[in-house]
């Protein structure tokens, strides 16, 4: 027996085998909190929430763990960028969700939408009309904003159902136009799939252009002798220009320009709360790394951003309908990169999860998990290229059965880690992983259609 010592969650140092296919000592169950933390939680997120404490706390006592599998997308770079994924061209929102159900038949239960950072447009925007961006004032038809619009109509369409009758939400048919005027159709057979997510990649605040590069605190540049591009540094790796963004007790300019992205971020959410649709939110993550502008920050902080955040959604704009996941990246347990100095607290936090990246499910995938147990909240691997089960028999689920494990974007058909083959062992694996349609296979009927594992 091999045995790894690392923090927990609470500081406090403690041993763990990585014996494969041996669990830690049993743990507490945890109770369902997101009316202790949100006494107007909608009825909706309150079921979602409800279920996925159910997972949890089956993990915890060992009687019959499931895992809810996910998959992320990536509108803009499916809309815009034609050396993206496996297709050698531009194809349409939803790409990749519609691929794991091409591949193995089965739609995935989760799905997480990128509301950020935009493809290289100047300020937010709109493609459609929408209500909900109106007070705003944000342009409309602008081209690369599509990926917004259609995001929010993919999310509507797992959660409500694609096609549908018209209700007065937008694009029921599912209808996606391509940049050529094309079409792509993601019918779910009628059926609500399962629950949706959305991470932001919100650039740094102040930054005119929205692209993937101001997410970044280092962005390639041409040196000033004429010599090959290399990263230049952005004002955004400044502790002091942090802080002037947190500012909001002397309503700095920074401060304003963080309304202003998160006023963009609320609109869209307002559009989800309307109809009741629970949304797992993740901002900020990877914060323990030091390559997104809110990242290699103090911790102190990165939690007032948080609750800054926190506060503007849920008490300024009235968002009830979220379930706020934290995901720092994946930590070198006896190294100076182990997130809990940020985590922002348990009064704002209703998931935990990480960012793992490892080439296979490796013991540290195992560590990261129970290196979250203290925290008493489902834990969700949040973003990862890996599935978890494989054709050749190797199962991260056996030791860490996390609530949700999402693939993220174009990892799902990435040749050199996941067959199709494997893809097709994670989502056919019945008796531990639950996929998404309109089953019964849990045995609980929820307005959004139940998981299922047939």
């Amino acid at each position: 027996m091999r045995r790894r010592t690392f923090v927990t969650a609470l500081g406090a140092t403690v041993a763990a085998s990585v014996v494969p296919g041996v669990a830690r000592a049993a743990t507490p169950l945890i109770a369902s909190t997101l009316t202790g933390r949100d006494p107007s939680a909608s009825a909706n997120a309150q079921k979602v929430y409800s279920h996925l404490v159910s997972l949890e706390n089956a993990a915890r006592s060992g009687t019959h763990p499931m895992t809810i599998i996910g998959q992320h997308i990536e509108t803009q770079q499916e809309l815009y960028n034609a050396s993206y994924g496996d297709t050698g061209g531009t194809t349409f929102s939803g790409y990749y969700y519609k691929k794991a159900a091409d591949i193995t038949g089965k739609l995935s239960g989760f799905v997480e939408i990128d509301l950020g950072p935009g493809y290289g447009a100047t300020g937010w925007g709109t493609y459609g009309d929408r209500s909900y961006n109106r007070p705003l004032g944000l342009p409309t038809g602008v081209r690369s904003w599509q990926y917004t619009d259609d995001a929010v109509d993919l999310a509507f369409g797992v959660w409500k159902g694609l096609p549908r009758a018209a209700d007065g939400s937008y694009n029921p048919d599912g209808t996606m136009v391509r940049l050529d005027g094309t079409t792509a159709t993601l019918a779910n057979g009628g059926a609500a799939s399962g629950i949706v997510g959305m991470s932001f990649h919100q650039p740094y605040p102040g930054s005119a252009v929205k692209s993937w590069s101001r997410v970044l605190t280092q962005v390639a540049g041409q040196h000033p002798g004429g010599e090959a591009s290399y990263l230049l540094a952005t004002l955004t790796t400044d502790q002091a220009w942090f802080d002037r963004v947190l500012d909001w007790e002397s309503d700095t300019d920074e401060y304003r320009a963080l309304l202003a992205d998160l006023a963009f971020l609320a609109a869209t959410l307002s559009y989800f709360a309307a109809w009741d649709v629970p949304v797992l939110l993740r901002p900020y993550h990877e914060m323990n790394g030091d390559w997104f502008w809110w990242g290699g920050k103090t911790p102190a902080s990165y939690k007032k951003l948080w609750r800054i955040t926190y506060d503007y959604l849920v008490k300024t704009k009235g968002l009830h309908n979220l379930i706020f996941v934290w995901s720092p990246g994946a930590w070198d347990p006896q190294g100076t990169d182990v997130p809990w100095d940020f985590y922002p607290g348990s009064d704002l936090v209703d998931v935990v999860g990480v960012d793992d990246y490892s080439p296979s499910a490796s013991d540290l995938t195992h560590a990261y998990y129970a290196g979250l147990v203290d925290y008493a909240k489902p834990r969700m691997l949040a973003e990862s290229y890996n599935v978890p089960i494989t054709a050749a028999g190797s199962n991260a689920l056996t030791r860490s059965p996390w609530v949700i494990w999402s693939t993220w974007g174009s990892g799902l058909t990435k040749t050199a880690i996941n067959s199709n083959a494997d893809v097709k062992a994670t989502y056919y694996a019945t008796d531990q992983v639950y996929t998404g349609g309109s089953g019964t296979g849990f045995g609980q009927n929820f307005a959004w259609g139940s998981l299922h594992a047939h």
